[in-house]
């Protein structure tokens, strides 16, 4: 598929997603929430791919929803950006939200992604990368949480991630304000883990995705993955104690497992032979696919 408002490369392992609209500073359409659905898909489906960097062409990360619509942009029934379609409606009927489909495939996704913040992210820009596993921020990036001042709600299911990120306090001081903050702010807040200098940060990107690429079980990190995020609404330690058990003894006498041992034990990089496509535990936890 070729894409129009996003760009698509894999290279050493590496998958990039380049949100492109730098003349509208890459505001959100329906256009790239279809085009992010679906390289998501072929990120998932490509063993090749061990990790994600997705970052912003130009100066900025993603603006937020396109408002060239005016007054109407938010309004179910006049505009096709904000919302997933005719066909993708939740069980009474309602549009679901289109920034809210991207996030919880972004959730769902086999592979660790990276979010690398090279300018501003607002609104939508900001809330589709909670799913994210890291985000690192230029030291020119700005946040904001502004659907207050817009007169809507959050959304893309941030008031599921957002308070597990940062807490309910950071995360309800940032959306009832709506104000626009600077990376430092981000850093303290914990909404981002480093903030680089501009020319450091793809680098330091793609160093992360190299050490994972490099060094480890595809099928560990994936299965990882999903009891990180699921463990954050376990009702309580057991439970995610009787998941890693379960993981654990399915996981432990296979060939990943077995290569990993003996490379450390004869002090040589591991070759682990399972495939994402086809060799994840029947116990990983599972998501809808909507």
């Amino acid at each position: 598929m070729a894409y129009a408002e996003i760009e698509y490369e894999v290279q050493d392992g590496i998958a990039t997603v380049t949100l492109n609209r730098p003349h509208k500073m890459n505001a959100y359409t329906f256009t790239m929430r279809s085009e992010m659905l679906d390289v998501f898909d072929r990120i998932d489906a490509d063993d090749d791919v061990r990790a994600v960097v997705v970052t912003g062409a130009g100066r900025a990360f993603c603006a937020g929803a396109d408002l060239s619509g005016g007054g109407d942009t938010f309004d179910k029934e006049r505009s096709k950006d904000m919302f997933a379609g005719e066909d993708d409606v939740l069980e009474d009927g309602t549009p679901r939200d289109g920034g809210g489909t991207v996030a919880l495939r972004i959730a769902r996704c086999l592979k660790p992604v990276i979010g690398a913040f090279n300018g501003a992210a607002v609104g939508v820009g900001v809330t589709m990368t909670l799913p994210m596993d890291v985000r690192l921020a230029s030291e020119k990036a700005r946040f904001g949480f502004v659907f207050a001042r817009r007169g809507i709600v959050t959304e893309a299911a941030s008031s599921w991630f957002l308070p597990r990120l940062v807490g309910i306090a950071q995360a309800m001081e940032w959306a009832a304000t709506g104000r626009v903050f600077d990376a430092q702010e981000a850093l303290a807040g914990r909404l981002v883990s480093r903030v680089l200098a501009p020319e450091e940060l793809l680098p330091a990107a793609y160093a992360l995705a190299r050490e994972i690429a490099g060094n480890t079980s595809a099928v560990s990190v994936a299965t990882i993955r999903r009891l990180m995020w699921s463990g954050l609404s376990a009702p309580s330690p057991w439970d995610a104690h009787a998941a890693d058990s379960r993981l654990m003894a399915e996981l432990g006498g296979g060939a990943d497992a077995v290569e990993g041992v003996t490379s450390f034990l004869e002090k040589r990089p591991a070759a682990f032979p399972l495939r994402v496509s086809k060799d994840l535990p029947k116990n990983i936890p599972d998501w809808p696919v909507r």
